[in-house]
């Protein structure tokens, strides 16, 4: 089986997804719009107008299956191909981010695709079209609990303090890191918060196994997936209500979703008491990177006739 796989820009996420693709024997091409994409400056229509050409120059010259666009902005690029089925997997800013522009164009998009996915039932509740449900995964031999005093000396914290992990750029307002600062400064126990931003894909355990709890002050999320590789290193969540993360720490231990001050002030404060860990590495199903393989990869051999039918005539089928 051979797939071309469309994305404006790689994540980390993505990536393992192609990785656990091609360990299941499916042949992927990665296509990227060309340029570069830095905060709020976007790529031109020119740019996205070259991995048109692109896009077309490769359907004719190699016998792909089907065409796999990531990210709703390049999904009308794969269905403007005549020739292949297309898969669409929306990841969360372009259905439910603030651009309306970008809502319309990921639900058109989903409506004409041949199948469609989403990555968290919060999304599946906003897409009015038959579509699969199929969480993103995590990598769970990178992602794993491991010595806090060990992860602090690999990472050069030289601290006994507790410390809550603020894991984006202070900077960006969604994230509402001032409300993570009230919230520690008003917890009645030490505890330090730190922030981090930019760091390499696989250190990230390290500051996540170094640090008591991951606090997550977000106005608005299509995700995150912090949260959940947070969950496979067994990091205690505190939270706002947001994206996927109610339904990621459910009935996990030492995790608090809520959007009250109050209740995260609480969650804080028992984490660092406890000084404990999450059972969320046990409690959570379908977290790893190979189950997202083999859903895909079923995806694909069904939509192909190489399986059995899709069979989601109510609207949305719940691959978890």
């Amino acid at each position: 089986m051979k797939v071309l796989q469309l994305v404006t820009s790689p994540r980390p996420f993505f990536d393992q997804q192609v990785a656990a693709l091609e360990a299941r024997g499916v042949d992927c091409t990665v296509l990227e719009v060309p340029g570069e994409h830095s905060g709020a400056s976007g790529r031109s229509a020119v740019e996205y107008a070259r991995l048109y050409s692109k896009l077309l120059s490769e359907v004719r010259s190699t016998s792909y299956d089907l065409v796999h666009a990531n990210y709703g902005l390049v999904a009308p690029f794969a269905l403007a191909q005549p020739t292949r089925p297309v898969v669409v997997t929306l990841w969360g800013t372009d259905l439910m981010g603030e651009q309306s522009w970008l809502r319309s164009v990921s639900r058109h998009s989903a409506r004409r695709a041949d199948a469609a996915i989403v990555p968290s039932r919060t999304m599946a509740r906003e897409l009015a079209t038959d579509h699969r449900l199929i969480p993103f995964g995590v990598d769970t031999e990178l992602f794993r609990p491991m010595s806090r005093a060990n992860a602090r000396e690999y990472i050069g914290w030289e601290t006994d303090r507790p410390v809550a992990l603020f894991p984006y750029d202070r900077t960006r307002s969604v994230k509402d890191f001032s409300r993570a600062r009230r919230l520690v400064e008003r917890a009645d126990v030490d505890i330090d918060l730190r922030t981090i931003s930019g760091v390499a894909h696989e250190t990230m355990p390290y500051y996540m196994n170094a640090s008591d709890v991951l606090l997550v002050t977000s106005k608005r999320e299509s995700g995150p997936m912090v949260v959940k590789e947070a969950a496979a290193c067994n990091l205690p969540v505190v939270s706002t209500d947001v994206g996927f993360v109610r339904e990621t720490v459910r009935g996990v231990t030492n995790c608090v979703v809520s959007d009250s001050d109050g209740a995260l002030l609480g969650g804080l404060e028992r984490a660092v008491e406890n000084g404990g860990r999450s059972d969320g590495r046990d409690s959570i199903d379908g977290l790893a990177v190979e189950t997202l393989g083999e859903r895909l990869h079923g995806l694909y051999s069904r939509l192909l006739g190489r399986g059995e039918g899709l069979g989601h005539p109510t609207g949305v089928s719940y691959d978890v």
